[in-house]
């Protein structure tokens, strides 16, 4: 899932309950100097849905590979998205950095194995797109899976499916390109 993906899920969800719930909700949007939105808060009597551009790295819990810079979509905009939707007894979470290198993708791998490692067991996967575990189980376990374990780019994944980190690594020419992603997900019996 690219940024660009969580940021079309936000806005599409957004616009979906805004217009279901518009009676007794409450809309903050927060402009950039250029007019573009930057944070769009929606609440309701049955949950609310916030999604921001601005995403700090530590809020993914995922050091940034030294000398990496954010990538950018053809805007200029980095490609970042925080993107919290609460209510009906179920709430996400999903923070999303996208970064290039020029360091060689081995070298990202092995710098991610060993910050993911304070999480847990890291499972490495490769595959052709991100993979998110996320909402109802599939099944009994809530440990995290390889989808399709085959192509060229590098998965690492921590946690359960509750709770996960993952570094998405592809080769990018000479270098690298690699999203971090902190996805959180709550039942009703639980917060995030």
């Amino acid at each position: 899932m690219s940024t660009n993906e969580v940021r079309v899920i936000g806005m599409s969800a957004v616009a979906v309950l805004a217009v279901l719930l518009l009676p007794g909700c409450s809309v903050n949007v927060q402009k950039e100097k250029n007019g573009q939105d930057k944070k769009v808060d929606i609440t309701t009597p049955m949950g609310g849905i916030h999604v921001s551009k601005g995403v700090n790295p530590e809020d993914v819990g995922i050091a940034v590979y030294p000398g990496a810079t954010l990538r950018e979509q053809g805007n200029g905009e980095d490609k970042s998205a925080n993107v919290n939707i609460s209510g009906f007894g179920y709430g996400l979470k999903v923070v999303a950095l996208e970064y290039q290198s020029q360091a060689a993708p081995e070298t990202v791998v092995a710098f991610y194995k060993d910050q993911l490692r304070k999480y847990g067991n890291v499972l490495e996967c490769h595959t052709a797109s991100l993979h998110v575990n996320a909402g109802p189980r599939k099944h009994n376990s809530d440990e995290l899976t390889c989808e399709g374990d085959s192509g060229h780019d590098v998965e690492l994944k921590v946690g359960t499916e509750e709770n996960q980190h993952i570094v998405s690594i592809e080769p990018s020419g000479s270098g690298t390109n690699f999203s971090l992603v902190y996805v959180r997900t709550h039942s009703k019996d639980a917060e995030i």
